[in-house]
Formats: C-alpha cells, structure tokens, sequence
C-alpha cells in the first residue's frame, strides 16, 4: 500500500488535498505519472494545507449558492456545437472542458472541468448528459444537445 497526497479530484479516491492509501501499483503507475497524486511524506503537510486552500478557494460556498446553480443548470438544454461527419458522427470526442465553456457561454455559471463527469464518451450528435460536482453532497445533471458546427 502508498501512502499519497491527491493533487486533483480523482472519481471514486477522493478530492485535492485529501491523503488516501491505495495499492502501489495504481499510485506508481497511473496516479503518480499522470499527475494526480504525489508521494505523502512527514514535510508534505503544509503541501496539504496548500491544496485545500486552493480547492476552498473555488470552491461553492453557500448552499443556497450551488442549489440555485443546480436549478439553473438543470431547467436548461445546454447547446454545444462541434465538428461532426455527414452521419452525425463527431471528429474525435465531447471533453469536459468543452462541456465547461459551453455552460458558461450559456451563461448558466462557471464551472470546474474537473469536478464533470461524463458516464460514457460522447462520439455522436444528439441528446447527451454529464454530471457535475456543484459541492460534496450536491450534484447536477447537465442535458446536452450536441450539434453539428456548421
């Protein structure tokens, strides 16, 4: 078992800032390398505190704040224009940045591409949905409309 210091969210570990133990194989091999986590040790604690900082910082504070979001979010299809083939199929895959700017161009908030979700890639136009992590016991269901950029 590692010991590690999460850099970034990772679904299903935990969020930037939080100290998890996990098999050395998935911290050597996947979490370390790409960028996620880095290796706890005695000196990594103001590191910690450093990373929570900077989540709180962009973090939704208010309650009432996120569930007002999540309404507004939730009552809208939000529209995203990409590049796509004659059948509709798209020329690589809808990201979470993508979906991020398209939110905010809606002009429905900023959101954090880190804290999205998409359950299973988005390849073709049409009808799709992504989650979105407003606060620790708040989420939102985001319904996209993927179109064809003309």
């Amino acid at each position: 078992m590692a010991k590690l210091i999460l850099t970034n969210e990772v679904a299903g570990l935990g969020s930037a800032g939080d100290v998890v133990e996990v098999k050395s194989g998935y911290a050597r091999n996947y979490l370390i390398p790409q960028g996620f986590a880095v290796a706890w040790s005695r000196g990594g604690e103001k590191q910690v505190a450093s990373i929570r900082a900077a989540r709180d910082a962009r973090a939704i504070h208010d309650h009432e704040e996120a569930v007002a979001l999540k309404d507004a979010i939730e009552s809208h299809k939000v529209r995203l224009a990409v590049k796509a083939g004659a059948e509709g199929r798209l020329f690589g895959a809808v990201k979470t940045g993508d979906i991020a700017d398209a939110v905010k161009a809606a002009g429905l908030g900023d959101l954090d591409k880190r804290k999205i979700h998409i359950t299973s890639p988005i390849k073709a136009t049409g009808e799709h949905e992504a989650t979105v992590r407003l606060r620790d016991d708040l989420t939102a269901v985001i319904a996209l409309q993927v179109v064809a950029a003309k």
